[in-house]
């Protein structure tokens, strides 16, 4: 590739453009509390990782060997505190690269001044990255503002679990929405059923199930499947499973999923499916919204 040098020579059409820094869906929504352990010193949870490898073709950890401060006329609209940057850097490990990546990168970074007004020192820095692949060979666009991170032990492990959770041939899908719900009670008081179905992006069955038996605490359970067995459980917090659950299931079961249902087994089905999201847990993201 050739050096920053060329590349700012040449100009950068595209990388200066609000493309270079397109943020993703779940990135404009309202943080949450942080309801799962987070490195020290990252600032992110586990939800945040998600969504950032969830929307990222690469991800991969370089070595930053040069930037340079762009002029004003090249560097667009940085946020207030910013300094726009166009940054060259060596990959020294791939984590994902949808189509490959080259062995040497330039992009686009948006990075903080402190009180003074300077930058921090990048050069020779190794950093984790969330991008997709730019217009021109040799560059890449970061997914978001926030999606360069220091890439410590404890990162770099998290986003490998995260990206090899994502890429597995048994990944739950992305929910969409809440299809129907039915609500059964039992032969003796006390006793009953509720099933809710989930739309999902791939068309795959997901489903919550909530028994409640006479003198016992109330069991939930998701299932990926058509049927829901015994060996159904609720997720394990810090999941993929419980990250598109906790993540994506609004706050309440609508009208539409109550529709057939009586006014009585309609509030019960409701009551089950606040149960379910208490039980989840907040979402924990801690980005803060452009």
């Amino acid at each position: 590739m050739k050096s920053a040098t060329a590349f700012l020579q040449r100009g950068i059409p595209c990388l200066i453009s609000a493309a270079c820094l397109t943020v993703s869906p779940a990135y404009g929504q309202m943080p949450r509390p942080n309801a799962v352990s987070t490195p020290a010193g990252t600032g992110l949870s586990y939800a945040d990782i998600v969504d950032l490898a969830d929307n990222a073709p690469m991800v991969a950890i370089v070595r930053i060997r040069n930037s340079i401060v762009l002029k004003p006329e090249q560097a667009g609209s940085p946020p207030p505190g910013h300094r726009r940057l166009f940054i060259e850097a060596d990959v020294t490990a791939l984590i994902r690269g949808d189509g490959g990546i080259s062995p040497t990168i330039g992009y686009l970074y948006d990075a903080p001044v402190d009180a003074r007004g300077k930058l921090p020192k990048l050069k020779k820095r190794d950093v984790l990255l969330f991008a997709r692949p730019g217009s021109r060979p040799g560059q890449i666009q970061l997914i978001a503002r926030d999606a360069q991170l220091p890439a410590t032990p404890e990162e770099t492990a998290r986003a490998k679990a995260v990206v090899s959770s994502l890429m597995a041939r048994d990944a739950p899908p992305r929910i969409l929405g809440l299809g129907d719900s039915f609500h059964v009670a039992g032969t003796i008081a006390g006793e009953s059923e509720t099933q809710i179905f989930l739309r999902t992006e791939s068309g795959d069955p997901v489903s919550l199930s909530v028994l409640r038996r006479p003198g016992q605490a109330p069991r939930w359970a998701v299932a990926l499947g058509e049927i829901v067995d015994e060996a159904a459980r609720p997720p394990e917090p810090g999941t993929l499973l419980w990250y598109r659950l906790a993540c994506d299931l609004p706050a309440a079961l609508p009208a539409p999923s109550v529709r057939t249902l009586p006014i009585q087994d309609a509030e019960a089905a409701r009551a089950d499916y606040r149960f379910v999201i208490d039980a989840l847990g907040p979402c924990g993201r801690t980005r803060t919204p452009e």
